[in-house]
């Protein structure tokens, strides 16, 4: 199967943007590429070997965390699985509140 890498992990999986791996179900793909590139792990999943909840998996565009199996879904050779990490972000000015192009301080 294909795994999509995001471009803020490329650097740790050898700069490239999809790895193929062989494998049966979305644990095993995951598997696949932490053997193949071992510095996506600290990435990827937490020390108690769970995926980092701001780690979002999708199957074939669909969530991971809301298929019935979630990471022991069957996979096949011909499906894809995207990499997507969670972005938070804000205008990195405490106290303001951007809309638009007109920001406003929060006691507006």
């Amino acid at each position: 199967m294909t795994i999509f890498i995001p471009t803020p992990l490329r650097s740790f999986a050898g700069g490239q943007d999809a790895v193929e791996v062989p494998a049966t179900t979305v644990a095993e793909a995951l598997e696949g590429l932490t053997q193949a590139h071992p510095e996506l792990r600290k990435h990827l999943f937490s020390a108690e070997g769970k995926v980092r909840s701001f780690v979002n998996l999708y199957l074939n565009d669909e969530d991971v965390r809301y298929l019935p199996e979630k990471e022991a879904t069957t996979v096949k050779a011909a499906d894809t699985l995207s990499i997507i990490p969670s972005i938070a972000g804000g205008t990195g000015r405490p106290g303001k509140r951007v809309f638009g192009a007109k920001t406003l301080s929060q006691a507006d």
